[in-house]
């Protein structure tokens, strides 16, 4: 998915190129397959290519990533989920990041969320 997001639109032979230690491509189209059944992707024929599509946008697969990445990893917790990213020991936030962390909760709190 990150392949055919990136891209905007890809093959099966596009996407397996872009992945590190790439499966055969049987194994790719499958997934692509997978994919395209539960809706998160689309496909328009090409000659005998599929050129494959994101369903959804960028921001409504990111935000349901990180629903299941919280439910499945933090107990639904948030702030468990927030302080395992920040506590990061291998490269700590920078002064940029920290900012825009203090921004995030500045605004939050005057939003009263």
């Amino acid at each position: 998915m990150d392949v055919v997001y990136r891209r905007g639109q890809a093959t099966a032979a596009e996407i397996r190129d872009q992945l590190p230690d790439p499966p055969v491509a049987a194994a790719v189209r499958t997934l692509l397959r997978i994919l395209e059944e539960k809706g998160h992707l689309r496909h328009e024929k090409d000659g005998p290519r599929h050129i494959y599509y994101p369903t959804t946008p960028r921001s409504v697969a990111q935000r349901s990533a990180v629903r299941h990445l919280i439910g499945t990893f933090f107990n639904g917790s948030r702030a468990a989920a927030i302080a395992a990213l920040v506590d990061e020991t291998e490269r700590p936030l920078s002064t940029e990041e920290r900012a825009e962390l203090a921004g995030v909760i500045r605004r939050l709190r005057a939003e009263g969320k």
